[in-house]
């Protein structure tokens, strides 16, 4: 399995509004430093997210960025999708032909690694964000 720093961080940057917001604006800097995330990365992410309506964000000297809804209703899912993060198991396209190995036939042990894409992905699928800050998991 893979999963990158974007997908990583994104979460944790979304983690950290939805426990430090309480309703005001949380700028990227304070990210930046409460996470130990580089602030022109976070930049990049909050397009993104921004781009997808999870967050939105405000301007001036107590600027930043909020929740675009409650964190009991945002999937560690949505935020995935939302920074084009795919996490994967297998090395090859779901519904090609081809296998792993580029061969006609799938690998002996694709079923295996298809059932634990599945299994991974419907794990963040019924996470939110609202569990990550009252440590429900």
């Amino acid at each position: 399995m893979r999963l990158t720093t974007k997908g990583r961080y994104a979460v944790m940057a979304m983690a950290d509004i939805a426990k430090y917001g309480d309703k005001k604006p949380i700028s990227l800097t304070e990210i930046a430093l409460r996470q130990n995330i580089s602030l022109s990365y976070l930049e990049q992410l909050f397009v993104m997210l921004k781009n997808n309506q999870l967050v939105k964000s405000s301007r001036g000297v107590n600027g930043g960025y909020v929740l675009n809804k409650p964190a009991s209703q945002i999937k560690l899912s949505n935020i995935f999708v939302a920074v084009n993060e795919e996490i994967k198991t297998l090395n090859c396209k779901k519904d090609s032909k081809r296998g792993c190995n580029n061969k006609l036939s799938k690998c002996i042990t694709h079923n295996l690694w298809d059932q634990l894409d599945l299994h991974i992905n419907n794990f963040f699928e019924k996470i939110k964000l609202e569990d990550l800050v009252n440590k429900n998991l």
